[in-house]
């Protein structure tokens, strides 16, 4: 319980950030001012100003709004091909549900910073590319988690029950599958949504996610590393806020685990 309400909170800061930089920031997150460059903290600028003279907090606040975008998206598209493809493995014959699986093992084996990069290196490197090649190299924990699922439901009194009773495959998987392991699909959200996060901030720092002006966690780091010696404040405000939205998310999905799953819902 107590990991639930911790993870909430910290994801509730991330997504009132968010929500608020729609209509309203301190300063406009993108404006060059060099008289006011490389301000610390303070009254005026809360976590002070970078090289360029721009707001951190505004950008903090912004850069919440670019990494939700990109984990809904990325996790959408996962969600989305990733769950049927699951579910089709474990109701269809065996031979056929191991050679999904089998692909399904041929796109697992390439990371998402590595599919990302070499998205960005054919279609150009941005904030869409980025999102498209996380969504896809999240696909497999899906499928995975979903095929377990519909493996344990299939076996389940009910749907034997339903399968003699002349219920066609595919009303069998809305009405019965996708239902009960749609707990376990909620929890693989959660943690994948933490692992987008990370992989945006590591793209975008590495020149191949979000593109400047629009302000990034991750091209935040990489712009401070000139200045980390002297300026190390530039460095520390974004890496707690991917530290604050990664373990929100690790945490909300350790909780919302323990609330769905009947077996350890039990022991709380």
């Amino acid at each position: 319980m107590r990991s639930l309400v911790l993870g909430g909170v910290l994801v509730g800061l991330v997504v009132v950030a968010a929500l608020l930089s729609f209509v309203w920031t301190p300063f406009d997150p993108v404006k060059v001012d060099a008289t006011h460059r490389l301000l610390g903290f303070g009254a005026s600028h809360w976590f002070g100003t970078d090289k360029f003279g721009r707001d951190v907090l505004s950008q903090i606040m912004v850069g919440a709004r670019t990494t939700l975008y990109v984990g809904v998206v990325a996790v959408g598209i996962a969600a989305v091909i990733g769950t049927p493809l699951g579910i089709l493995a474990g109701m269809s014959p065996r031979w056929l549900g191991e050679f999904v699986m089998r692909v399904n093992d041929l796109v697992l084996a390439f990371p998402a910073l590595l599919l990302a990069i070499m998205f960005g290196a054919v279609f150009g490197a941005d904030t869409l590319t980025a999102m498209v090649a996380i969504g896809i190299a999240t696909i497999p924990s899906f499928a995975r988690i979903a095929r377990s699922g519909t493996l344990q439901v299939m076996s389940t009194e009910f749907v034997l029950a339903a399968r003699a009773g002349g219920r066609s495959r595919p009303n069998i998987a809305v009405r019965h599958v996708l239902p009960n392991i749609s707990g376990l699909l909620i929890v693989q959200a959660s943690v994948s949504f933490a692992i987008a996060v990370l992989a945006e901030a590591a793209l975008s720092f590495l020149g191949f996610g979000t593109r400047p002006p629009t302000p990034s966690w991750g091209r935040m780091l990489q712009e401070s590393q000139e200045l980390l010696t002297v300026h190390p404040r530039l460095a520390l405000v974004p890496g707690i806020a991917i530290a604050v939205a990664v373990l929100g998310f690790n945490l909300l999905g350790d909780g919302l685990r323990d609330r769905l799953d009947p077996r350890l819902a039990a022991r709380v």
